[in-house]
């Protein structure tokens, strides 16, 4: 059995929706807690059941939350910079483990959410027990560029918007402060490969073959500048969302992790 509370913490740009997970009475005291971090249009919401199915496989507690500009969390208008997942990285995220008493977390990050995991744990602003990357981006690829601007035309020409309005305060705010960075051009330089370095605790990697955003690359620079162990995953018949295209395979996979820390 688990539990699950939410509330609302006011950090930077203003409040973020959050949600506590807890495993049944006296499990998981002493463990390192799980702290779920979302994708580039992800929510609390739209993450689905698997912090809860991890947390019912591991027996720890979790916390998930929304970045503000998404789900229920403070609407963000403003155009964002290059440099938006280290200010996530380096100054929201520790503040909210601050705040609601997470030390020494794993961050299971998927998509922006594991770059910011790599950015917090790597510039020394979070010392996790350990990184779950799902999806993760290190560099901007071709490949990243072409699905950014294939969801472009979609929200441009089908009902995408009206979908995202039920997971998000403003769906428009949110898509396109996430599109319109990503095809800057000048966001084609980003590249976090230089704080990879950093990264010293245990890291496990899980990628889609059929991942429309991202190649193996993304894993290989992982694999090659880290200094911690790494374990790689790769899923067939997977796209980009590795715990909502393979859930049990997924699940497994962070289960076992967890589990040696």
């Amino acid at each position: 059995m688990t539990e699950v509370t939410g509330g609302t913490l006011d950090v930077g740009l203003g409040p973020i929706e959050y949600v506590e997970i807890g495993p049944a009475t006296g499990e998981g005291e002493g463990q390192a807690p799980l702290v779920f971090l979302h994708e580039g249009l992800g929510s609390v919401e739209l993450w689905r059941s698997f912090p809860t199915d991890v947390v019912a496989a591991t027996g720890r507690r979790a916390l998930v939350f929304s970045r503000h500009g998404y789900g229920a969390s403070a609407v963000v208008r403003e155009p964002r910079g290059v440099d938006y997942m280290h200010r996530e990285g380096i100054d929201v995220l520790p503040a909210v483990l601050d705040a609601l008493g997470y030390d020494d977390p794993v961050l299971v990050g998927h998509s922006d959410g594991a770059s910011i995991a790599l950015i917090a744990a790597g510039s020394g602003a979070v010392e996790p027990a350990g990184l779950v990357l799902l999806a993760p981006h290190v560099i901007v690829e071709d490949r990243s560029i072409e699905g950014i601007e294939r969801a472009k035309q979609v929200y441009e020409t089908t009902d995408m918007g009206t979908r995202m309005g039920r997971y998000h305060a403003d769906a428009d705010a949110t898509f396109w402060g996430w599109n319109d960075i990503w095809l800057d051009p000048a966001f084609r330089a980003w590249d976090i490969r230089d704080v990879l370095a950093g990264v010293r605790c245990p890291t496990l990697c899980v990628q889609g073959v059929d991942d429309e955003y991202g190649t193996m690359r993304q894993l290989d620079e992982i694999a090659d500048r880290v200094r911690g162990p790494v374990t790689r995953i790769e899923l067939e018949d997977c796209g980009h969302a590795p715990h909502l295209d393979r859930p049990e395979a997924t699940r497994e996979a962070v289960t076992r992790f967890v589990a040696d820390l």
